[in-house]
């Protein structure tokens, strides 16, 4: 695959704000730029883009909220139930590149806008944790695979499962951090990662490790309407994808 100058610019635009908006809250970065690239590129290369800069995202989100090793004691089973998800998903990516997954992406993104305007209630989360844990591990991994969003599926299962903020981004970094290992592995398997791929994705952590120190001295600083924003913005792109697929 080769990208021209204007894709590479933009693109590294992309990794700059999202990256940023990751560093400052510890989520957010496959969520943001995903859709963005898949609005001029296909998704399966929108998701090989992002791959190596989520691994770096995602690592430094869990060493950031401290007790590394105990999140890991305590989110392994979900996190290892993801990772089949994601080998599942990424396959389906690789041999289906179909411009349906956009619209899945869009979907996504629209259902975890509004999932918040809304009252879920799922007893058995908390009653039956191993089939939870199941069930939950690898339908956010599938979709993650397909999308790059495991974070519509995990957040519910946190909200019912009664998680802390920082347990939340403990979980939900971990799967992805798993994830994509696991995605990284097959992409390279099947020939996906291209020389240029590799040389971008490095460049791309440089930007990544910028926003990261950025984004640490932010952190604290965050004001209720930049959560807002993001919002507004992730409705925003979602629309213009399903606008993009359907059209």
């Amino acid at each position: 695959m080769e990208f021209t100058l204007e894709f590479l610019i933009f693109a590294s635009i992309v990794i700059f704000l999202s990256a940023l908006v990751q560093a400052t809250i510890g989520f957010g970065f496959p969520m943001i730029a995903t859709p963005l690239l898949a609005m001029v590129t296909d998704m399966k290369t929108a998701v090989i883009y992002v791959a190596i800069p989520t691994l770096l995202l995602n690592l430094s989100a869990l060493i950031l909220e401290k007790d590394l090793f105990k999140a890991i004691k305590k989110f392994f089973p979900l996190a290892f139930m993801a990772m089949i998800g994601s080998a599942i998903g990424t396959q389906i990516l690789i041999y289906s590149n179909s411009e349906f997954f956009k619209l899945l992406l869009a979907i996504s993104i629209l259902f975890y806008l509004f999932s918040q305007k809304f009252s879920f209630s799922m007893p058995w989360v908390a009653n039956k944790p191993v089939l939870s844990t199941v069930i939950f591990g690898l339908s956010a991994g599938i979709i993650g695979g397909l999308t790059n969003v495991m974070a519509l599926v995990l957040i519910i299962y946190s909200l019912e499962s009664k998680h802390t903020k920082k347990e939340i981004i403990q979980s939900s970094n971990l799967c992805f951090l798993f994830g994509k290992i696991i995605q990284i592995i097959l992409f390279v398997y099947h020939g996906s990662f291209s020389q240029e791929i590799l040389e971008l994705s490095f460049y791309n952590l440089i930007i990544v490790a910028v926003c990261i120190a950025i984004g640490f001295n932010l952190k604290n600083r965050v004001e209720n309407s930049y959560f807002k924003v993001i919002k507004w913005f992730l409705f925003f792109m979602a629309i213009a994808l399903i606008g993009q697929t359907l059209f």
